[in-house]
């Protein structure tokens, strides 16, 4: 009965200190075999996207606590760009995840416990100086590995080399986190939608040095050529995730 568990059930609250996400362009046909039914892949051109989020959270817990009882974590997440299209026509942008580290065993099992967002245990450092803002992760098996350094004095900052947007704008569809999480339910064959709170919305476009980046090198990506098609800074805002919501293939909500 764990798949029952694993559709979301809290809502959850935290603070963002720093959420930097650098998002990959990839040929879509690499990154279709790994949407689940009911998604769509979300492409702009030839492309679809993968985004790396670093995120430093603070007082993270379930909504209902006030933030004194709530922990600081250190989260990493992969995430496919997807859509998600209702029975009555609309479009849901959303993430579908693909992997996520943190650097707290409690997060890992309450993680895995209630969502489908395959938690790992990692080393992860971040600090700031200046206007230069670093994360290190050391994963365990060695796939997700990453250093990085953004300067935050740069925002905004031009497009990096080789993306493949055309102008800041489209770039800028491409932030995330996006509105929505998705994920999907075998057992059930339904999407479960988990919706984000955000306050103060306003990522910055950043520069970056990506030092080591061992996602990419394993698995359905071995001999891509993933391209850095932008990088965005927010900090300092409220941020949460709702109660996942199941959507069956009939449209019904429950």
């Amino acid at each position: 009965m764990r798949h029952l568990l694993q559709r979301h059930p809290v809502a959850i609250r935290t603070h963002f200190a720093h959420s930097l996400v650098l998002t990959y362009a990839l040929p879509a046909e690499v990154l279709r075999p790994l949407v689940p039914p009911g998604l769509d892949l979300e492409t702009y051109g030839e492309h679809g996207f993968v985004a790396v989020a670093l995120v430093d959270t603070r007082a993270l817990r379930p909504a209902a606590l006030p933030a004194r009882l709530g922990s600081d974590y250190l989260l990493t997440g992969y995430r496919v760009f997807t859509r998600f299209r209702t029975p009555g026509g609309r479009v849901m942008r959303g993430l579908r995840i693909l992997r996520s580290d943190t650097d707290r065993r409690l997060m890992v099992f309450g993680g895995n416990l209630l969502t489908r967002y395959n938690y790992r245990l990692a080393r992860i450092g971040t600090r700031t100086e200046g206007d230069a803002l670093e994360f290190r992760v050391v994963s365990r098996d060695g796939r997700a590995d990453l250093q990085v350094r953004a300067d935050l004095g740069s925002a905004p900052a031009p497009l990096p080399a080789g993306s493949p947007f055309a102008d800041a704008r489209a770039a800028r569809r491409f932030a995330g986190p996006l509105p929505y999480t998705f994920e999907y339910g075998p057992q059930t064959r339904s999407i479960i939608v988990i919706k984000a709170f955000r306050a103060h919305w306003d990522p910055q476009p950043v520069s970056v040095d990506v030092g080591r980046l061992t996602f990419f090198d394993h698995g359905p990506f071995a001999g891509a050529r993933p391209v850095l098609a932008n990088a965005f800074h927010v900090a300092d805002l409220e941020y949460g995730w709702e109660r996942g919501l199941r959507r069956n293939q009939r449209g019904g909500v429950r």
